[in-house]
């Protein structure tokens, strides 16, 4: 799949978004190493903590469907720049994306930025952060 194309499955699922308090629609669409396409939405609730970005929606969908080797994620939104991920989306990545996975960081007026993982969140708190070190 190209980028313009996982791009483009990003800005058609963001129409999904469930965003009645912040009218602000994302999209994401994340390609496994597979070939299969997880998409998500935004979607927010009442209890502003309890919502969920399109970014973790699409990584969830395809984490339970067993689905672990990314490839590369397209991530859409109404905004002057292309849209970069919250920090609580940057953190998810980081535990289930190589540093090598390609990120794809868009606009609806097709400006676009593609960075790396590593690019995005450099130095990020992983799994082996958390082994116990006995003295």
């Amino acid at each position: 799949m190209m980028k313009d194309q996982l791009i483009e499955e990003a800005k058609q699922i963001r129409e999904n978004a469930h965003v009645p308090y912040s009218k602000f629609r994302v999209g994401a669409a994340l390609l496994t190493k597979s070939g299969k396409v997880y998409k998500g939405c935004n979607i927010e609730n009442a209890a502003y903590s309890v919502s969920c970005c399109a970014e973790r929606v699409a990584i969830f969908k395809a984490i339970s469907a067993g689905d672990t080797e990314f490839k590369e994620i397209a991530v859409a939104a109404d905004t002057k720049r292309p849209v970069p991920p919250c920090g609580s989306c940057r953190q998810v990545m980081s535990e289930f994306f190589d540093g090598s996975v390609n990120i794809h960081l868009s606009n609806l007026n097709a400006d676009t930025k593609t960075i790396t993982m590593e690019e995005l969140l450099p130095f990020s708190f992983k799994l082996s952060d958390l082994d116990k070190k006995e003295n």
